[in-house]
């Protein structure tokens, strides 16, 4: 737990970067997103099906493509 106390006289924008300082410092933040963004670790055989699965969609897009079957967009993804 991080505390910061007022001295005699600081301005708040002071008090406040003092604050994030020791923040930084603890490394509180760093737990935080590590927590936050957590993706547990898969499995070999998952982490191959994923792959094969999205090179077997970017080449049935790539004949779709090729063929005119599939219309070319200026903006975002198809």
């Amino acid at each position: 737990m991080v505390e910061v106390k007022k001295k005699d006289g600081e301005s708040f924008e002071s008090l406040l970067r003092r604050f994030n300082r020791k923040i930084q410092q603890s490394g509180v933040l760093v737990r935080a997103r590590k927590t936050r963004f957590f993706e547990p670790v898969k499995s070999k055989r998952f982490v191959r099906e994923d792959a094969r699965r999205r090179a077997d969609l970017k080449e049935k897009r790539e004949e779709l493509k090729k063929s005119g079957k599939l219309p070319i967009k200026k903006y975002g993804r198809y």
